[in-house]
């Protein structure tokens, strides 16, 4: 029996670990990089001068008021958060080190700014360098039907696993039943990547992308527990992890015992 391929590791916002400070940072990015991790993932912003930077929130704070990251200035953001990345930054930074779990936090009217990021990844990085992720299923449908008509084999994946904290009860209720039985989501959607929260990838996503040959890419996975059980070959493709250096180690002593 051939063995299954050990499983691949993604640097969750650069690896920050639980430093909210330090993510989508040049220092987590240089430390992840450090550990040899596969991918390093990080979150894409667009500003509304149309720059594309490292950010994970929806808004920040300009001049002691809340303002959504889409309408400020990349100059206004950087004021606020001067310690985030361009987007183009991370790119070079990457080539020839790790590839590229790109995590996109913007949408567009036909997913044309979806569609120019990934271009420029491919670009700089080359199309079985980087992976996209998004929580919204028409940008996935329009990076897939680009990619498929230039003939690029990027994996794209929609994220299942939104935060309903906050929403009205019935608007919560249908999200999660959309998650927990996605096939016509990731039938609209085209998508060729099993994207998942680790609490839904259990409660049967799992399986739902083993029966149709999805790769399974899991994310944050932090306790040790739970790298030890989504590390395992052939549960998952890849896992993202706040602590890819711990991830590495267990890993590597898995590896080792299975050769012993």
């Amino acid at each position: 029996m051939r063995p299954r391929p050990e499983v691949l590791l993604s640097a969750h916002r650069c690896g920050a670990g639980g430093d909210r400070a330090l993510e989508n940072t040049r220092t987590a990015l240089d430390r992840a990089l450090e550990t040899g991790v596969e991918y390093v993932e990080f979150d894409v912003h667009r500003c509304g001068d149309g720059t594309l930077v490292l950010f994970h929130d929806d808004w920040v704070w300009v001049d002691g008021e809340k303002r959504w990251v889409r309408d400020v200035t990349f100059d206004q953001l950087a004021a606020g958060a001067p310690h985030f990345l361009r987007y183009e930054e991370v790119l070079v930074a990457l080539a020839g080190r790790a590839k590229a779990h790109i995590d996109l936090k913007f949408a567009s009217p036909g997913g044309e700014h979806e569609i120019a990021a990934v271009e420029r990844a491919v670009e700089v990085l080359g199309p079985e360098q980087i992976i996209v992720t998004t929580l919204d299923d028409r940008s996935v449908r329009a990076v897939r039907l680009w990619s498929d008509e230039r003939g690029l084999p990027i994996l794209t994946g929609l994220s299942l696993g939104r935060r309903v904290r906050g929403m009205p009860v019935r608007t919560a209720v249908r999200i999660r039943l959309s998650e927990l039985l996605p096939r016509m989501r990731y039938r609209a959607s085209l998508a060729n990547l099993m994207v998942a929260n680790h609490t839904l990838a259990r409660f049967g996503i799992a399986r739902f992308a083993r029966r149709r040959g999805l790769p399974l890419l899991v994310w944050t996975i932090d306790t040790e527990k739970s790298m030890r059980y989504w590390l395992k070959p052939g549960r998952a493709w890849l896992v993202t992890t706040n602590h890819p250096d711990r991830a590495l180690a267990i890993r590597e002593r898995r590896t080792a015992r299975l050769r012993a």
